[in-house]
This record gives C-alpha cells, structure tokens and sequence, in this order.
C-alpha cells in the first residue's frame, strides 16, 4: 500500500495521531471520540482495526511510543569519514559490521561521503571511532550534538486533520517524577518491551503488561511518567515515511555565526517540515558548518522549496551566502538497524 491507496479516513488517522496518542487502558475509545468531534466518523474498533491495516501494509513503520535514547542512558554520535570511490562498498562492509553503528548513509558530497550513526552503552564513542579508522584506514569526524532545537518527525497527507493537531497525552492521572537518572529493572523491562511498538489491540498497554508480568496501571503510569519526562518524546502511530511518498530527504548544513545560533535554531525548528535541528562542532579545515536542518519532500521541487524558506529564515538573522551552507542528499542507505535500546538501557539500570 502507498499513498495513492489511501483513503480519507486513512489520511485522518495518519494526520490526528504521530503523536499525542492517549496512555489510558482503553486508548482507541478517547481517539475515536476526538476524531468524531473533527468531523471524522470511527468507533473505537474501526479505528482499532484501520490502525493494524495501515501496521500490515507498510504505511507505518510502527505503533507505538518513540523512545529517546538520550535519556534512557549511554551515548550517540553522528559520524562522518571519506571513503574513496574504489573502496567504497568495502569501507561500508567494515563500518556496518560494527555493532555500534547503527544508521549509515552514502551522501553527496565531494569529500565527506559516509555518514552514520553510533550508538554505545558502556563505553566511548571515542573508543568505536578509533576502531573503524585501525580498520579502514581513513579518519573519522566526531559530530556530537551541542544543542538540540527540535526532533519531530512528522509526515503529514493532504486530508482530514492537515495539521495533525490532536493531542491527548493529557489524559489519565499526572504521575509524579521520581527524580531519578537510572532505571528500575521493571522499568528497564518496560524500555524493552515497547520499543519496537504496541500491539494493536483494543488494551495495548495491558497486553505489554501481561508479556512482562506488572501491573496494567503501572504500565500506563509508568508510560504516563516517560512522556512526561521526555524519556518518551511522543506516542502514536509512526509512518513509513517512504510509503507517503517522501523520497527526498535532504540534510542541510550551514556555517552559522556563533553568537546568532540560540536566535536561528529556534526559528528554524519552528517551520513544521523540518524534523530534525541541532548544532554540531566543526572541523577546522575539513567541515566548517556548525548547524544541521533535516528536510523531507514529496518531490525534488517541494524539498528545494523547503530548503529554500529554511534559507529565508536563516536570512532573517545573518547574511546568508552561497558558501556558507550546503544540502547534502542521501544516495543509498548502507544500514539501518535502530539504536540498540536494550543494551543502553541495561547499562543503565539500577
């Protein structure tokens, strides 16, 4: 299934729900309530069932809670390095065999053209990087997150709900903080269990309560607690971005003055196509850009226009010229595996 097999119905549950979704023990009966009151015609098991259609074929990557790895423990890092042209694919083998890479990408760029993901529980990002340059030979380029404007990757379709504006996060009881930085083995368990999403059942969090043997409301309470928090950045269906059509996916980086960064980024995370936006180190001499926007069309025209109102903002703050930012296209995507969320949150627990 793609976009063009998409009803109204389908686009307004897609539209209402990549976050915001309700913890409650019966979560599909207070969406289907909020759909109706826009005017979009569901009982809570049509809903139900459209939610698992859309799981079966492809539209969604999951249903589910978006964990933030951040704050469940250990570290990440984005990677850059130059792979020559002639040992390319063999660069990628040895990177992508390392367990703690887990997203790589070929990208455009004249020098700069592997770029990837680390993600490790109990040691240094530092420590892997060193492996990869002993294995290949070529240098790597630490690019930590300095500061972090906004991760939102929400992909809305023409229908229903265009501003995909329902939340009900809100309902249920306020759990209170506990003040802790680490995880109780249950909650550990709770990490594991979800991350890769819900059923799609009339109780989903009963269900996940039942595989690891707690308590139904602690396991709302508990992801009431996490969203709360942050350690869930938000709840509900999770698409697959590619099956609506967003095929281009441009990484925009900018050489931003130091002293007008706290003014661009949150001016640049407020234009609702950009999902990602953080500042990130240079490299004197080989990477000068310090600002990163991710972008994503439906089209090569619609992602330059996008990447072109991006550059109005930037205009709004500082002179902004043509060597002073770049876009940098995703060719091929050489590994895909997701933040290994069970080994940091083991790392991290009490």
């Amino acid at each position: 299934m793609d976009i063009g097999d998409l009803d109204d119905r389908d686009r307004a549950v897609l539209n209402a729900f990549q976050g915001g979704f309700p913890v409650v023990q019966r979560p599909f009966e207070p969406a289907a309530e909020a759909l109706r009151s826009r005017g979009v015609e569901f009982s809570a098991t049509e809903l139900r069932d459209r939610v698992r259609t859309l799981d079966e074929n492809g539209v969604l990557t999951r249903f589910g809670a978006l964990i933030n790895a951040e704050e469940i423990g250990g570290a990440a890092s984005l990677v850059a390095m130059h792979a020559p042209e002639h040992r390319f694919d063999e660069i990628a083998d040895t990177v992508n065999d390392i367990q703690a890479v887990a997203h790589n990408y070929e990208r455009e760029h004249p020098h700069l053209n592997m770029w990837f993901v680390v993600s490790v529980a109990d040691r240094e990002v530092a420590d892997v990087l060193a492996e990869i340059e002993a294995e290949t030979g070529q240098e790597t380029y630490n690019l930590p997150k300095q500061q972090e404007f906004r991760v939102e990757a929400k992909f809305l379709v023409d229908g229903p709900i265009p501003d995909g504006d329902i939340d009900l996060s809100h309902l249920g009881t306020t759990p209170e903080p506990t003040g802790r930085d680490t995880l109780t083995p249950a909650e550990r368990d709770l990490v594991v269990a979800v991350q890769d999403g819900l059923p799609v059942v009339e109780t989903p969090y009963c269900a996940v309560a039942d595989d690891i043997g707690r308590d139904p409301e602690w396991v709302v309470a508990t992801l009431r607690r996490f969203n709360e928090s942050g350690m869930v950045r938000r709840v509900g269906v999770i698409p697959n971005h590619y099956a609506l059509g967003y095929t281009e996916n441009g990484m925009t980086v900018w050489n931003v003055p130091d002293d007008a960064v706290d003014d661009v980024g949150p001016a640049v995370a407020g234009l609702d196509f950009v999902t990602h936006c953080y500042q990130r180190p240079r490299h004197d001499g080989v990477w000068e850009y310090n600002f990163f926007a991710m972008t994503h069309g439906r089209s090569e025209a619609e992602s330059e226009a996008r990447v072109e109102r991006v550059r109005s903002v930037m205009d709004d703050h500082w002179d902004v010229t043509d060597d002073d930012w770049d876009t940098l296209f995703s060719t091929r995507i050489l590994k895909k595996t997701g933040i290994r969320l069970d080994e940091r949150a083991d790392a991290n627990t009490e």
